[in-house]
């Protein structure tokens, strides 16, 4: 199974709990999504915690896909860890890490994703997936400055290695 890495940061001069704020309401989610995943929250009442378990409907390529997510690890406002419990992937796992810096509060996403399908899963990646993923992130970038009253000072782009 190939692991690949997601990795992208911005720096916002938002205080930390303010920005930690944004990702504890999991309906935010929706907000930095593209469009075109057709993406919805459907556990709507949750509380962000540790063993909290969080379901969405998505649609790639015109296809229905239920996603199930599980909040593993929850240390606020430093960070929390949400994985697949069901979806898409083999393996998803979403450490989201937020710092206190001179320049301002640090945002960090680090996927760790694999794909099923063996060898036909690592073409798809390469032709399509890949591509895909970094847009939607650089998409949930330039949203959370937009949630975060537009006050982003840097940004690192999606960078995905293996």
């Amino acid at each position: 199974m190939q692991i690949y890495h997601l990795r992208c940061e911005l720096i916002t001069t938002c205080p930390l709990e303010q920005t930690f704020d944004i990702f504890k309401n999991p309906l935010n989610l929706a907000k930095i999504t593209p469009s075109w995943l057709n993406f919805q929250v459907l556990t709507k009442d949750v509380q962000m915690r540790k063993g909290a378990e969080i379901e969405y409907n998505i649609k790639w390529l015109g296809l229905p896909i239920h996603w199930k997510t599980l909040i593993s690890e929850y240390e606020p406002p430093a960070s929390f860890v949400d994985q697949q419990e069901k979806g898409p992937y083999t393996l998803w796992r979403h450490h989201h890490t937020f710092e206190e810096t001179s320049a301002g509060t640090r945002v960090g996403d680090h996927v760790e994703y694999a794909l099923p399908l063996g060898v036909l899963g690592e073409i798809a990646h390469a032709v399509m997936v890949k591509r895909q993923l970094e847009a939607i992130f650089r998409f949930r970038q330039r949203e959370i400055g937009n949630l975060l009253a537009g006050k982003t000072v840097e940004v690192v782009a999606p960078v995905i290695t293996t």
